[in-house]
């Protein structure tokens, strides 16, 4: 079974999983679906708003295609990564706000 349908059986069990929600919307972007990848990572964002990594991956996400939404995400993922004394992710995030010109 390929990895996007286990992903999705196991939400099935689950849908509130915020880990296997990353998963799947990880999965969504590798296998060229952006737009899904995204919507889910939105959903990561709804279920637990401190979970830095869904920030910074739909901004990458959507940083050729949405600069305006990508910087607004970078920006609030910057305040939650704070929030969590992740200097690491302030950095990650910080340097693509800079490369979009944010």
């Amino acid at each position: 079974m390929p990895r996007r349908e286990q992903l999705e059986a196991m939400l099935a069990d689950d849908p509130t999983d915020v880990f296997l929600n990353y998963a799947l919307a990880m999965q969504l972007i590798s296998d060229g679906d952006s737009a899904g990848g995204v919507a889910r990572l939105e959903r990561v964002m709804k279920l637990d708003p401190s979970y830095v990594p869904a920030y910074f991956q739909s901004a990458q996400a959507l940083a050729q295609s949405d600069t305006d939404r990508s910087c607004e995400l970078l920006r609030i993922g910057i305040d939650r990564a704070h929030a969590n004394g992740d200097r690491h992710a302030v950095e990650e995030m910080n340097g693509l706000l800079a490369q979009l010109g944010g």
